[in-house]
C-alpha cells in the first residue's frame, strides 16, 4: 500500500510543479490574473495534497484499510477540486465550456476534506 502511496505523492508532486511552472510562464501570456490566481490555486491545493499523502504513506499508525480509504478519496478529491479549476481557469482557451462541470469542483473539496477527516478521526479515537 505504501508503494502506491508513495506513487500517487510523487505523481501529483511533480504534475504541481509543471503546472505551476506551465501556469507561470506559458499561461501567463494568455489568461487574465483573476484566470491564473484561480489556477494557482489549484496547484497549491494538488501540492498540500500530495505532501498529505507522502505524509500518509509515512505514518505507521493507520490501519491499511484506512490508509486505502484515505488515499483513494485524496487521489479522486485531488482530481475532481484540481482538475476541474485548471479547466475552468483555462476555459476561455478552448471551445468547449468547461462551466458545465463546476459542480465538480466542491464535491473534489468535500472528498479532501473527508480524507482529512478520517485521518484526524482516527487520532482522537486512538487510546494514548
Amino acid at each position: 500500500m505504501d508503494k502506491k502511496i508513495f506513487s500517487a505523492a510523487g505523481f501529483f508532486g511533480m504534475t504541481a510543479i509543471i503546472l505551476g511552472a506551465f501556469g507561470a510562464h506559458a499561461l501567463k501570456k494568455v489568461l487574465s490574473v483573476d484566470q491564473l490566481v484561480t489556477f494557482e490555486t489549484g496547484v497549491k491545493y494538488q501540492m498540500y495534497h500530495a505532501l498529505f499523502l507522502l505524509f500518509l504513506g509515512l505514518n505507521n499508525h493507520l490501519s491499511f484499510k484506512t490508509k486505502k480509504t484515505i488515499l483513494v478519496l485524496t487521489i479522486l478529491g485531488i482530481i475532481f477540486f484540481s482538475g476541474s479549476i485548471y479547466l475552468l481557469a483555462t476555459d476561455s482557451l478552448n471551445a468547449f465550456n468547461f462551466k458545465v462541470i463546476g459542480f465538480i469542483t466542491p464535491i473534489g473539496g468535500m472528498l479532501l476534506i473527508m480524507a482529512w477527516a478520517i485521518f484526524s478521526l482516527h487520532f482522537l479515537k486512538k487510546k494514548a
